[in-house]
């Protein structure tokens, strides 16, 4: 599976453009059910607005399903614009719905294209990345003497704990993206002289990791 930029957690931001306000929701969506059902929760949550516009992308690069809407603005002066910059973000499985409260007055079909615009940018500025990547789960058993090392060595090489079993020896499970295994394995051989085994025992092959931090989301 190839890696891409998605969104590691849904957020919010809003303008205002000539007393309208615009509120951008963002979320991620790994399929066309799941966008469609968070579209309805916004839509639900700013029942009491003007206009509700929605936009997703499905997939990434050139295997994409994508979706927008204008939901009752002049054609082409809002779902369109959106979309337009939700691709330029470079971001896939992403759905956005910008909520506009009428404020008055009317800004023109420019004035429209350039606030839905905006609305999205403000809203992807404040998004955290992520992206899904292959992982495997390993479970190694360790004295304890060897414990604080170990779990050092675990967060040098961007592992997770996720779990920890304390008996006569110490059991921990812990996830690697996948093509960073072999390097913690061939450490955990030099830090244990070859004694301990991080055995695979599950694998995830879309697990989601944001960029620039250490650990993968669990899903």
């Amino acid at each position: 599976m190839s890696k891409y930029p998605i969104p590691a957690r849904r957020t919010r931001a809003e303008i205002q453009v000539s007393n309208s306000r615009f509120v951008a929701t963002l979320s991620p969506a790994f399929n066309v059910e799941a966008a469609r059902a968070f579209i309805a929760e916004v839509k639900a949550e700013f029942s009491d607005a003007t206009h509700n516009v929605p936009l997703f992308i499905i997939g990434h690069g050139a295997s994409v399903i994508t979706h927008s809407s204008d939901d009752g603005e002049p054609s082409g002066t809002a779902g369109r614009p959106a979309l337009a910059v939700l691709r330029g973000s470079g971001l896939g499985d992403v759905a956005v719905v910008v909520t506009r409260y009428f404020g008055g007055t009317k800004l023109g079909t420019g004035g429209l294209v350039r606030a839905y615009s905006e609305a999205v940018r403000a809203v992807l500025a404040v998004t955290p990345r992520a992206e899904k990547v292959p992982t495997h789960t390993v479970q190694i058993t360790c004295p304890y003497a060897l414990y604080e090392r170990l779990r050092q060595l675990i967060a040098q090489h961007s592992g997770l704990i996720r779990e920890e079993e304390f008996a006569a020896k110490v059991t921990l499970r812990c996830e690697f993206a996948a093509e960073g295994l072999p390097a913690f394995q061939a450490a955990l051989d030099e830090l244990s002289h070859g004694r301990l085994n991080a055995e695979i025992i599950a694998s995830n092959p879309a697990a989601i990791m944001p960029l620039g931090t250490l650990h993968p989301i669990s899903t």
